[in-house]
């Protein structure tokens, strides 16, 4: 099998942050009637929120204006009325910006599960080759961490950096209409601001990609150590599973601390810029108080409305590094959408409804990586009914052969033929269909016993399944759980042993009632006595059905009806157990060195 690969471990860089936000905006745009309708609410929020400070201004004009005719001069009506509207305008622009942000929130988690079912929909129709190359933690990351942070990005910052926009224009044309003199004293500061934000974020980008990529390699060793906790801890090799893990974990901290350390220093500096021109318009505004080219109200109100100026710049450079992060999220969630789906059937690809069973190959060449060949000039033969056994010792090809005829993979060259047409004749899903798999490496779900029995076969009965069980010889086991065939199994069988799931697997290929069988060393986790009942039952299931059989323990297909023997990708021999004995060959020493 193929090398696993695109561990993230390497520092990935985003290709194309503007494709990607494109794309992510995309998810949005599906709920564009909603975003309308909170970005007119944020409009008129902030309408609200920049009229306050005019009214503080005049409150304090008419202070002011008082105070010069005297202490007691002060209109207090006026002053408190202006008071009044400051508060209401802030109050009613915050229940806006409330509604916003629920809203928002409310649409960024429905683009994220839109983005999520796409996502699993795409895993779906990958092959195979997809998921022999890379982790499923990695995988996994990119299905929850990653999109979880594309989420939070859609439900807070589009919004946020929508408002903060609409601030900073509206408070820009407020201190303009109050004095341009005092506008120019800090306008030095935006063209610094941008810069600075610019130079940052060619630094932080890479870094979130980065922390990503570093958090897919974490949760892959996870998933896969804790998958083998058993052999770990039947090894002793606790102590350095830890270490390993370890020193990932501080691969991923500090890649962490370096994308967050970083951006964390664009909010500070951008403030600190941001209080230059504060003390700019100080100074400024002092001189033409003293000219009398503006009022005591007009610089307060020019200082509030800096202050709403610089707040939301330093919002947007905060809120930057975290488009960043989900930039590099989205990349990786992004390049698995964009991975080449199985090639799709030919045209006019019949559906394989009723198979005969007659399956035969014909000089066969395939590799999973270019120039490292697996199979050589495979060919065989089964004709409908009978039953070919696969031999051979590990890593010979054995496991190839059925990943071919279940077209997992196609191969290089040669061709597989079912009835009398070439593989690729047939629709990929009415092939698969054909075929009914009890494989080495069991697999049930969260669910009841009779929901994992019935999984291949749609509207199965009571009845259908009972038979099922009973011809697997596991319906005894069963009857004694509390809740017999309603018994829920935990998440991969936690809570049977590995040879009852076995079972299980077989009397689900039994239900299903296919022409064709595939049986992958699918007596090798039940005990010898449970075995032989099994080779019953089993040899009723292929009666009259074509069957491939890999097996390791020849004594379980001296009865084949052809038995293939590979060996570094050539079938060395082939024939029935007695030809096979009788040549004192390949097959010969294999058997011997299993019996004698």
């Amino acid at each position: 099998m193929p090398g696993r690969g695109d561990r993230g471990g390497k520092k990935e860089r985003p290709r194309d942050a503007r494709g990607a936000l494109r794309r992510i905006l995309s998810y949005l745009m599906i709920y564009r009637g909603s975003i309308v309708l909170f970005l007119l609410l944020a409009v008129l929020s902030n309408i609200g929120n920049l009229l306050g400070p005019r009214f503080a201004g005049a409150a304090i004009a008419v202070a002011e204006e008082g105070y010069r005719q005297g202490p007691g001069h002060v209109d207090m009506d006026r002053v408190s009325h202006y008071a009044l509207m400051m508060l209401a305008a802030y109050a009613v622009s915050n229940v806006l910006s409330l509604l916003v942000s629920i809203g928002m929130t409310r649409v960024g988690r429905r683009a994220a599960r839109n983005m999520r079912r796409d996502v699993f929909d795409k895993l779906m129709k990958l092959p195979v080759s997809y998921f022999d190359r890379n982790q499923a933690g990695d995988i996994i990351s990119r299905v929850s961490y990653d999109i979880d942070v594309i989420s939070t990005s859609l439900s807070t910052d589009v919004i946020h950096i929508l408002t903060s926009s609409i601030t900073v224009a509206g408070s820009f044309l407020m201190m303009c209409l109050i004095s341009v003199p005092l506008v120019l004293c800090m306008l030095f500061t935006i063209p610094v601001s941008v810069l600075f934000t610019r130079h940052m974020s060619k630094k932080t980008r890479p870094l979130y990609a980065a922390r990503s990529a570093a958090y897919g390699e974490m949760n892959g060793y996870a998933e896969e150590m804790f998958t083998g906790q058993k052999t770990i801890l039947a090894y002793a090799h606790e102590d350095e599973i830890c270490r390993r893990f370890g020193r990932i974990n501080e691969k991923a901290a500090t890649a962490y601390r370096n994308a967050d350390g970083l951006g964390m220093t664009m909010g500070p500096t951008i403030g600190m810029i941001s209080n230059f021109g504060l003390s700019a318009i100080g100074m400024g505004g002092a001189l033409l108080y003293m000219k009398q080219i503006v009022s005591l109200g007009q610089i307060s109100s020019f200082v509030l409305y800096s202050r709403k100026f610089s707040g939301p710049i330093n919002e947007i450079s905060n809120i930057i590094n975290e488009i960043f992060s989900a930039l590099a999220a989205s990349e990786r969630v992004f390049r698995l959408l964009d991975q080449p789906e199985e090639a799709a059937d030919i045209y006019g690809a019949e559906t394989l409804s009723e198979a005969e069973g007659h399956v035969r190959a014909e000089d066969v060449h395939f590799g999973y990586i270019p120039g490292k060949t697996v199979l050589r000039d495979f060919s065989m033969e089964a004709r409908p009914g009978q039953t070919v056994a696969i031999v051979g010792p590990t890593g010979a090809g054995k496991t190839t052969v059925i990943n071919l005829l279940m077209r997992f993979y196609d191969p290089q060259e040669g061709r597989i033929l079912v009835d009398g047409l070439s593989h690729e004749r047939y629709t990929r899903r009415s092939l698969r269909r054909s075929y009914a798999m009890v494989l080495q490496d069991t697999w049930v779900f969260r669910g009841t016993i009779f929901e994992n029995i019935a999984y291949g076969k749609e509207n199965a009965t009571m009845e259908e399944v009972v038979e099922a069980a009973k011809a697997a010889r596991i319906h005894n086991f069963i009857m004694r759980l509390p809740s017999g065939y309603d018994t829920v199994i935990t998440e991969d069988g936690g809570n049977i042993s590995k040879g009852q799931k076995q079972l299980l697997t077989i009397a689900r290929a039994m239900l299903y009632g296919t022409h064709m069988l595939i049986l992958d060393e699918a007596t090798s986790n039940v005990d010898t006595a449970t075995e032989r009942q099994v080779q019953k039952a089993m040899r009723s299931l292929m009666a009259g059905r074509t069957s491939f059989v890999i097996a390791h323990r020849l004594s379980t297909i001296q009865g084949a009806d052809r038995i293939l023997v590979i060996d570094h990708g050539d079938v060395v021999e082939q024939g029935t157990h007695g030809e096979l004995m009788s040549r004192r060959g390949f097959y010969y020493r294999l058997y011997a060195s299993q019996f004698e």
